[in-house]
């Protein structure tokens, strides 16, 4: 039957009565092995040939295009203890609505009056300051009557002086004249002596000449004297002159420095006047973190802080939250060998968790179950997996989404590249080099993408 000894037994078999070995031996199996051999080498052949699209695959997940549609944590600005909750877990809540209520821990603000306390504060110091002014406006009226007192007597010594100049030059002048009248009257006397002596004149003409001449002398002296004692009187107003100013700086500078220390006060004053209104800023918009409210509108996922009485750090987060409204994205990860093919506007082949999918990487248009997106921005700078993260916005002209998306969700992505033959391809993966290097021809607009 099988034929694999030299000494055959067919001749002493009937075969017809075995129709099972009949049928066994009438078959022509290599025949149809060689048909079906050449077949499949045929339709390898002419598969080798098809255009393939070279991809890129990766993972990745599901987020949002704007940074302020992401989930997030909201935490609190101050420390304190929680005093109520307002709302459970995957309530939705409106922009503003009451989320927790908190108390405060810190004693520096235990004071329940202390908004009141520190206005009062700020009052009483105000009204300093309007003391403080109203005292530099009287010591400005001190000081410009001091000028105008100082003016006035110093006019008033000027005037004095001047008159005493004019009576300085009149005696002066009546000096001279005594002067000249005691020489003319000592001459005559000389002249008297001289004819007296000749005899010429009689003694008692001689007397009077003497004594005309001692009145001349006496009255020069007393001339003399008289001009001295005027020129004493102006020395003398000088110096009154020189102490009136020098009075008069000394109390002006003494109420100027009054002046300068009630300004320095008013200064000071007013410092603490800031640093109060700073304070009671701080105390009030302090006041408004004691509740905290939703950001936007969305829901509230997961409480991380549980209980009433829980005491919670300042930036301790407190509860989840994620946005109603959100543009959905794909943020996928891709090696840095395969980034320099990676250009924003092209198109990507995504399946979702979830969504099941029959997919063909290298014919896009034969994947079942897939949805387009479209290269939406590159980072710049590698993450810290050691790849670059893409997102990925929804591609318009392709069918939409499915609105059972959530962010977090899975992803994988297909990136398309260039257009190869399979057997390019297979040539390609066979020795690891990596796809094909090229400048796409992005479309500008949704009619050249048509």
């Amino acid at each position: 039957m099988l034929n694999i000894s030299t000494n055959s037994i067919t001749s002493k078999i009937d075969t017809k009565a075995y129709p099972s070995l009949m049928k066994v031996e009438a078959k022509k199996t290599r025949q149809v092995i060689i048909k079906i051999s050449g077949w499949f080498f045929f339709i390898m052949f002419v598969v080798a040939l098809l255009p393939w699209t070279q991809n890129v695959r990766t993972t990745g997940s599901l987020t949002t295009l704007q940074p302020n549609q992401r989930p997030q944590e909201i935490q609190s600005v101050i420390a304190g203890q929680v005093k109520e909750w307002r709302v459970k877990e995957g309530d939705f809540v409106h922009k503003g609505d009451t989320i927790v209520f908190i108390t405060e821990i810190k004693d520096a603000y235990f004071d329940d009056q202390l908004l009141e306390r520190t206005e009062n504060q700020l009052d009483l110091k105000r009204q300093s300051v309007d003391s403080y002014s109203n005292k530099m406006d009287a010591q400005n009226k001190q000081l410009d009557a001091l000028s105008i007192n100082q003016e006035l007597e110093r006019n008033k010594v000027r005037v004095k002086m001047e008159q005493t100049r004019l009576t300085i030059q009149a005696d002066s002048i009546d000096y001279m004249a005594a002067r000249l009248d005691n020489s003319i009257a000592q001459y005559q006397f000389q002249r008297a002596d001289s004819l007296h002596k000749k005899q010429l004149i009689s003694l008692s003409a001689l007397e009077a000449k003497r004594t005309k001449a001692q009145q001349m002398t006496a009255k020069e002296i007393s001339m003399k004297n008289k001009w001295g004692a005027r020129k004493n009187e102006l020395l003398s107003l000088q110096i009154e002159l020189n102490n009136i100013v020098a009075k008069f700086e000394s109390n002006y500078a003494k109420v100027l420095s009054e002046k300068f220390t009630t300004e320095t006060y008013k200064f000071d004053t007013e410092s603490t006047i800031n640093k109060l209104e700073n304070s009671y800023s701080n105390y009030e918009v302090r006041r408004g973190y004691y509740v905290i409210t939703a950001p936007q509108d969305g829901y509230v996922t997961k409480l991380l802080v549980h209980g009433i009485g829980e005491t919670i750090k300042a930036g301790q987060a407190i509860f989840s939250f994620m946005p109603e409204n959100y543009d959905l994205a794909v943020a996928i990860y891709v090696d840095p060998i395969d980034l320099p093919l990676m250009h924003v506007g092209e198109h990507v082949q995504l399946q979702f968790d979830g969504w099941p999918a029959i997919v063909f990487s290298g014919w896009p248009g034969a994947s079942y179950g897939t949805y387009g997106g479209e290269i939406y921005a590159i980072d710049q700078f590698i993450s810290p997996n050691g790849k670059y993260r893409i997102l990925v916005k929804p591609d318009t002209l392709d069918h939409d989404w499915p609105d059972g998306l959530r962010v977090g969700g899975g992803s994988k992505a297909i990136i398309l590249l260039n257009d190869v033959p399979v057997w390019y391809e297979l040539w390609r993966k066979i020795n690891g080099f990596p796809p094909n290097f090229y400048e796409p021809n992005t479309p500008t607009s949704k009619e050249e993408r048509k």
